[in-house]
C-alpha cells in the first residue's frame, strides 16, 4: 500500500500559514502589501488589543469584482504572477498567492471589496466561505480578520503580549510608511492613534511624522548612483544612535529588505564616528533592475540576494561617509523637544497620563510636528569645511578634564582626551598611508619574545612590518629584534608602541586586511598615547589642541565614536539664564 498520499487543502494552507503567519504583525504586513499592490493611496489600519481580538486593513485600491473575490481565497491564487520568466521581473510585494489562503486558514476573516459599481461581501471561517452576499460600492477592500488560530492552539499560545504584538505593529507600520512615502497611513489601537503619515511623497516629512523634530533635523540627505544601482536616502549624524540594528530601514526596489551586506555597508561608513555598541537611524531606498535580485528566497521575503553586492557596498559606503564628513557634526547642549510622545507611551509605556489625553491634544501635537516640519525642513547644512575656519578662544579647564572655550557664537565644552586622540588618530592614519616611510635607529634594540604559534604568525606577516618601517630580524628562540621604527611613532613610548602593532597583526592573522589594518593600529596608538582625564594641561597646550582639532577632517568624536566638542549657542546661554523667554 502506498505510504505518500496528496494532503488535502486546507491542511496545506494551515501549513503555509506556520509559514506567512508568524505573529500578528504578519497579518498586518501580507494585507498592507496587498493594498500597496493595488495602487492604494490611503490605508487604515485597525487594531483591538494590538490585534490579538481584532485586525483590519481598509483601503482606496483598485478592489475586486465577485469572481477575483473567490479566487483571492484560492491557494497560489494571483494576478502578480503569469508566466515563469516573471520570476525574474518581479515588481510587486506579493506573487505566491499563498497569505491570503493562509490567513483565511487559521482565522475568521471577512471581505468586502469592490472595483466597478457592486461591491462583494465574503465571510470565511477556517478556510471556507460560510457567508456571501452583495455590499457597498465603495471602492477599495476591507479585510477584518478575528480571532487569529482558533483552530490551531499550539500556535496561539505562542502569540507574545499585547504590548509587544502592539510594538511589533507599529514598527511595521512606521517602515511602509517610510518604503511609501506617497501613501497616507493610519494606525489605530483601541481608537487611539499611533502613527498618522499624510502620503506627501516628501521622504524627510515621512521621517519628521514618524521620528520627531529631534531626529528629522538631525538627518543628512543622500542620493547617488552608479551603473546598476540608484541610491536615495537620509542618515543621521553621530548624535543620534539606537542600541540596535532596528532603526536601519533599508529598501531595495520599495520591498523592505534585511539584509547583512547592506546593514554591513552602512555600519562600516559609520566607522570611528560612533561607538560599536550604537547604531545610526538610516532610510535608505536602492532602486535596480529587478534581475539582479531574487526576492523568492525566504518565506517573508525580507532577505534578498543581490548580484554585484560588491559595487552596491562601496556606492552605500562611499556615499555615507561623504554625507558624514561633509557635515558639521558639532552637537548643540540644548536638545530640542519631541512631540511623538503620543506613540512612546502605547509602544514603550513611557507615560501613562497620556491615554487619557483629548483629541484636542492630538491635533494640537500634530499641528506642531507639521510646523515643526516648516521651519526646520529650511535650515541650511553647514559644511565641514566651514568648521576648519572656527576660532576657539580658551578660557579654562573644568575638572581636570574639560576644556572650555568660546566665540562670538556661544560657549563650547571639549573633552580633552578625545579632542588630542582624534588629532592623533589622524595623524598616525596619514603617517601609515604614507608610501615612503621615514625611519629612525634605535640606540638599544628592542626585543619581542613570543609565544611558538604567535612567533609563526608574525615571521608569515613580516613584510608588513617591514613596509610600515621596521628593521626587524629573527634573533634567536621565538624572538624579534627592531632595530629601526618609522619617526612617527612617539618618543619616549617606542616599546609599548611596537608591542602594541604585534599584538594587532597577531590578532588579525587570517583575515588581514591593510586598511582596517592601518586604522586598528592608528586607533590603539591614539588612545595610549593621548593625555588624559584630569591630567593638567597649561593654557598654551590648550590652544595648541584647539588649533589641531579643528583642522581635522572629523573634528566632532574621537576614533571610538565619543563626542569630542558640545556646544552652549548663545541663545541656549539666554534662555538658561531666563535673559530670554522664548
Amino acid at each position: 500500500m502506498s505510504k505518500i498520499k496528496v494532503m488535502s487543502e486546507a491542511l496545506a494552507n494551515k501549513i503555509a500559514a506556520g509559514e506567512v503567519v508568524e505573529k500578528i504583525s504578519s497579518v498586518v504586513k501580507e494585507l498592507c502589501e496587498n493594498s500597496i499592490d493595488a495602487h492604494a493611496k490611503n490605508i487604515v489600519v485597525t487594531l483591538i488589543d494590538g490585534g490579538l481580538k481584532l485586525i483590519e486593513v481598509l483601503d482606496d485600491g483598485d478592489g475586486m469584482d465577485k469572481n477575483d473575490a473567490h479566487l483571492a481565497f484560492g491557494r497560489h491564487a494571483t494576478s502578480k504572477l503569469l508566466r515563469d520568466d516573471d520570476l525574474f521581473f518581479i515588481d510587486t510585494l506579493g506573487f505566491r498567492g499563498e497569505a491570503l489562503p493562509s490567513i483565511a486558514s487559521v482565522s475568521r476573516v471577512i471581505l468586502k471589496t469592490c472595483s466597478d459599481t457592486l461591491g462583494t461581501l465574503l465571510e470565511i471561517k477556517g478556510g471556507k466561505v460560510v457567508k456571501e452576499e452583495d455590499a457597498d460600492a465603495r471602492k477599495g477592500t476591507s479585510i477584518t480578520v478575528q480571532d487569529l488560530f482558533y483552530n490551531t492552539p499550539a500556535r496561539l499560545k505562542y502569540l507574545k503580549s499585547e504590548a509587544s504584538e502592539l510594538a511589533g505593529c507599529v514598527s511595521l507600520i512606521e517602515r511602509l510608511a517610510l518604503s511609501h512615502d506617497n501613501i497616507a497611513f493610519t494606525l489605530t489601537n483601541n481608537d487611539k492613534v499611533l502613527v498618522r503619515t499624510t502620503g506627501s511623497g516628501n521622504l524627510h516629512k515621512c521621517i519628521h511624522e514618524i521620528y520627531g523634530l529631534n531626529v528629522s533635523s538631525k538627518m543628512l540627505e543622500i542620493r547617488a548612483s552608479n551603473d546598476d544601482f540608484d541610491l536615495y536616502g537620509y542618515v543621521c549624524k553621530p548624535e543620534i544612535l539606537k542600541s540596535n540594528r532596528n532603526h536601519f530601514i533599508t529598501m531595495v526596489n520599495d520591498r523592505i529588505v534585511k539584509n547583512f551586506d547592506i546593514n554591513r555597508a552602512i555600519n562600516d561608513a559609520y566607522y570611528t564616528y560612533k561607538p560599536d555598541t550604537k547604531y545610526p537611524i538610516v532610510v535608505l531606498k536602492v532602486n535596480t533592475d529587478p534581475t539582479l535580485i531574487d526576492v523568492n528566497i525566504h518565506p517573508t521575503k525580507q532577505d534578498i540576494k543581490l548580484s554585484k553586492i560588491n559595487e552596491l557596498y562601496d556606492l552605500i559606503y562611499n556615499t555615507i561617509k561623504e554625507a558624514l564628513y561633509k557635515s558639521l557634526l558639532i552637537p548643540d547642549a540644548i536638545k530640542k523637544p519631541e512631540y511623538n510622545e503620543i506613540k512612546d507611551h502605547y509602544v514603550e509605556n513611557f507615560v501613562r497620563e497620556v491615554e487619557k489625553s483629548s483629541d484636542e491634544y492630538k491635533e494640537s501635537s500634530q499641528v506642531a510636528l507639521d510646523l515643526s516640519y516648516e521651519s526646520e525642513k529650511e535650515s541650511p547644512v553647514i559644511l565641514n569645511e566651514d568648521l576648519k575656519k572656527l576660532v576657539l578662544y580658551p578660557v579654562g579647564v573644568a575638572l581636570g578634564t574639560y576644556i572650555i572655550a568660546q566665540n562670538e557664537e556661544g560657549v563650547y565644552l571639549i573633552d580633552q582626551h578625545a579632542a588630542q586622540e582624534r588629532v592623533n588618530y589622524e595623524r598616525y592614519l596619514k603617517a601609515l598611508k604614507e608610501s615612503i616611510t621615514s625611519t629612525i635607529g634605535l640606540l638599544f634594540p628592542i626585543t619581542i619574545e613570543l609565544a611558538s604559534s604567535e612567533f609563526l604568525i608574525v615571521k608569515d606577516n613580516l613584510d608588513v612590518l617591514l613596509n610600515m618601517g621596521f628593521l626587524v630580524e629573527e634573533f634567536g628562540v621565538n624572538t624579534f629584534v627592531f632595530k629601526e621604527h618609522p619617526t612617527w611613532l612617539k618618543s619616549g613610548y617606542e616599546e609599548e608602541s611596537i608591542h602594541k602593532i604585534v599584538d594587532i597583526l597577531i590578532k588579525n592573522n587570517g583575515k588581514f586586511d591593510r586598511v582596517k589594518f592601518n586604522e586598528h593600529i592608528a586607533i590603539t596608538l591614539a588612545c595610549k598615547m593621548s593625555i588624559k582625564a584630569n591630567m593638567h594641561i597649561g593654557l598654551d597646550a590648550v590652544e595648541e589642541l584647539l588649533n589641531e582639532l579643528v583642522l581635522c577632517d572629523n573634528p566632532y568624536n574621537c576614533p571610538h565614536g565619543r563626542p569630542t566638542i558640545i556646544k552652549f549657542s548663545l541663545y541656549d546661554l539666554e534662555r538658561m539664564f531666563k535673559r530670554v523667554m522664548n
